[in-house]
């Protein structure tokens, strides 16, 4: 495998996208059209001290990952790590993208002093599961959404 994991380009965005259009439980939710907002959105991020990492096999962008750094108003103020958006095209899951996906968020994290990454995956999402618990990652919480849009 040669994939490579790094920040996001402008010029990633709308295949990063169709990752998460291939990939979402809620068709019709995104605006792949939209590339700016994603864009802004990923700058963002990086002003905030994280990063949108995308897994790239030569010129194909076959993962993304969303890494939020924010200080936590428990554990002192302890800087803490959300992982979101994270997808990897179906035809390369179970090829170690994500897992070197996961592997360059936890540096990011560990980097930025962080005490905690977690993350949250969706109920049917079972292969995902099984996923984060091999690596390392432990079924602690219950989630819940609400939808406000």
């Amino acid at each position: 495998m040669s994939v490579v994991v790094r920040a996001i380009t402008r010029a990633e965005v709308p295949d990063a996208v169709a990752l998460i259009v291939e990939g979402t439980l809620a068709p019709g939710s995104e605006r792949p059209e939209d590339v700016d907002a994603y864009w802004r959105a990923a700058l963002a991020t990086r002003d905030r001290g994280g990063e949108v990492l995308v897994a790239v096999d030569g010129v194909d962008v076959v993962g993304v990952c969303q890494v939020l750094i924010f200080p936590h108003f428990q554990h002192t103020g302890g800087w803490c790590c959300e992982l979101e958006s994270v997808y990897v095209r179906g035809d390369r899951r179970g090829g170690g993208v994500g897992s070197a996906m996961l592997r360059a968020a936890e540096v990011l994290a560990r980097d930025a002093g962080c005490y905690r990454i977690q993350l949250t995956s969706r109920n049917p999402r079972l292969d995902a599961h099984r996923f984060y618990r091999a690596l390392g990652f432990e079924q602690m919480s219950q989630g819940f959404k609400k939808t406000l849009v």
